[in-house]
């Protein structure tokens, strides 16, 4: 007789060893309204959330979204290096967009900001971001 599948152990799932051993704090914090999260766990993800078009303590809507991109990135960019991380530790982007019709401007500049590999990215249209915003990035990085 053949056995049972039933009967056959499951295999034990375990933490990889390169999980975080410590705690880190996602984001400390913005002078600009809004939620941001500050959740602290172990983990070898960090997760950079809410990167508007800021630059100089001003929200800079006005601009075009494409511009309004660079800035999130530059901002982005600024969070990564703060953490000891760059831009090739980013695994996945998600951006939103106001404005859907300026989805082949963003895209131009977000393809010249990343070196020859493109982080996994995710394109959302949304009615309305904080300040008036057409564009913010939310990123997925690895910190180890």
């Amino acid at each position: 007789m053949g056995t049972d599948q039933a009967d056959e152990p499951r295999p034990v799932r375990t933490t990889p060893a390169r999980a975080s051993e410590s705690g880190r704090r996602q984001r400390d914090g913005t002078a600009f309204t809004g939620a941001f999260g500050t959740k602290t766990g172990s983990s070898d993800l960090l997760f950079v959330e809410g990167q508007l078009p800021e630059s100089d303590g001003r929200l800079r809507a006005d601009e075009p979204p494409s511009r309004q991109l660079e800035r999130c990135l530059a901002n982005l960019e600024s969070e990564l290096e703060r953490r000891g991380r760059t831009a090739d530790d980013v695994l996945k982007l998600t951006l939103y967009l106001a404005e859907m019709d300026a989805y082949e401007d963003v895209d131009e500049t977000y393809q010249s900001y990343f070196d020859e590999t493109h982080p996994a990215r995710t394109t959302v249209g949304v009615c309305d971001l904080l300040g008036g915003a057409a564009v913010t990035v939310d990123a997925v990085v690895a910190i180890e």
